[in-house]
């Protein structure tokens, strides 16, 4: 061990590797119910060549290793579970390129969504990027690899969507490059050849590192606006949220049940978000969706809450802070967020689901979901907060999520960034053709099988 410490401490210097208990409790858990597993090493590369040399070290020596963005995930999937080195890129920070007229940006895997952000909104106003509902150290490759979504993802699809291009680190130490960077010195597309970029996103990390990405960018316009719908009838959510979709004039489209204010118990919410170059066009765009509705206000079955501008600024805001508030709830530092990618008619489904598993397993609850690709589907939330230091709050939480997860497959959905336990029972009920593809992709790419193992496996 020691021999391995003084050669990552040449790779990357001595003081961004450490084998210390403390660094060791930090990296072995996040804030979902997972249990913590315990690196050997931490290792803060600054450069894709330090990656490369440190994946080269951890082949030749048989060495797990487990890439991280921001720590965020809360499945547990950075978890090293089977020891060996966590990789963490936050020193990996810096924005590349940002390329107005093409709307693009290039980035490090360590670059956070917040600093982008903020990049943007000094240097590049009229730009603006897709912003997860996450803290704003989430870092861009993570929320990407792991099919993420953001505040413009009604239009646009998932992030994973919005790549351009990307470099990576292969599991033998080869540095690929995927999409128009491969042949071209412009990050603009994935088309039109060969795309590759499916090798490393969903993977968990099993494929190889990620070390810079281009993403798409948008126009990032003057006047921003947004309407809640409301309605206390779960089963005309599908049916609202496909006609506010065909109007096809909002950025985003979230729905949201929450028995916290109490005003807000029992009632389904839908906002539409959206923005214009002009007054003018605003009102058009907000006149399209309330015309979109019309038949449901004339019935008196729903209609648009009356917003005082505090409200409205809160609703509008990239990142939303209401989830995050929300993951505070029980105190404790611990928040489950269970993600199921699933066709928009299962909501009220989904719905009925969350209630019936929150009241069974005794736990507070929020539930949601975010329209993908103009209604193509949508991402369903669970969230279920918890006492860390409560054991059995802990255990609430583990049984609400196993039992999610087991509700979402039964309906014909698919958990979302899924820990190892749900990453099984997806194996279970999967095409076997398809998973031995998988594992033929596996080990070509990663022999000796040190990228992130234990991920994608199925039980023992």
């Amino acid at each position: 061990m020691g021999n391995i410490t003084r050669e990552l401490s040449d790779i990357v210097g001595a003081q961004y590797v450490s084998n210390e208990p403390e660094e060791q409790f930090i990296y072995s858990r996040d804030m979902g119910t997972m249990e913590p597993r315990q690196p050997d090493f931490v290792v803060m590369p600054a450069s894709t060549e330090e990656v490369r040399k440190v994946v080269l070290l951890a082949n030749r020596e048989g060495i797990p290793i487990v890439p991280l963005g921001g720590g965020l995930v809360l499945s547990g999937l950075s978890r090293p579970l089977k020891g060996g080195i966590v990789l963490d890129m936050k020193r990996m920070n810096r924005i590349l390129e940002v390329n107005e007229m093409r709307r693009y940006a290039v980035v490090e895997a360590g670059v956070s969504q917040g600093v982008l952000q903020a990049y943007l909104k000094r240097h590049h106003p009229k730009l603006k990027h897709s912003v997860p509902d996450a803290p704003p150290i989430a870092t861009i490759a993570g929320n990407v690899l792991i099919f993420g979504s953001g505040h413009l993802s009604h239009a646009a699809g998932f992030h994973s969507d919005m790549i351009n291009g990307m470099e990576a680190v292969l599991p033998t130490g080869e540095i690929v490059r995927v999409g128009s960077c491969a042949a071209s010195p412009h990050w603009f597309s994935r088309a039109p050849l060969p795309d590759l970029s499916g090798l490393f996103v969903g993977w968990a990390g099993t494929t190889g590192i990620v070390t810079k990405l281009a993403i798409t960018l948008f126009p990032d316009r003057p006047f921003n606006d947004v309407g809640v719908f409301v309605t206390e009838d779960e089963e005309l959510i599908p049916d609202i949220l496909n006609r506010v979709t065909r109007a096809n004039v909002a950025e985003d489209v979230t729905a949201w049940m929450t028995p916290k204010p109490e005003w807000a118990r029992g009632f389904q919410h839908v906002n539409v978000a959206f923005s214009a170059d002009t007054r003018e066009e605003l009102k058009w765009r907000w006149q399209l969706i309330r015309l979109s509705l019309k038949n449901y206000m004339d019935e008196k079955v729903g209609g648009f809450m009356m917003l005082p501008p505090p409200m409205k600024k809160a609703l509008i805001e990239a990142p939303a802070v209401t989830l995050t508030r929300f993951a505070d709830v029980r105190k404790g530092g611990g928040f489950e967020y269970v993600g199921t990618i699933m066709p928009i008619d299962l909501f009220p489904e989904a719905y009925r689901a969350g209630l019936e598993i929150a009241e069974r397993c005794g736990t507070t609850y929020s539930t949601g979901a975010r329209v993908i690709g103009l209604g193509h589907c949508m991402m369903f939330y669970f969230a279920y907060p918890f006492n860390r230091a409560d054991p059995s709050d802990v255990q609430r939480a583990q049984g609400a999520l196993e039992e999610t997860n087991r509700v979402v497959l039964d309906m014909g959905g698919i958990p979302w960034k899924a820990e190892v336990p749900a990453q099984q029972e997806i194996i279970q009920r999967m095409d076997p053709n398809t998973f031995a593809l998988m594992n033929r992709i596996r080990e070509a790419l990663d022999p000796r099988g040190i990228m992130n193992p234990g991920n994608w496996e199925p039980a023992a």
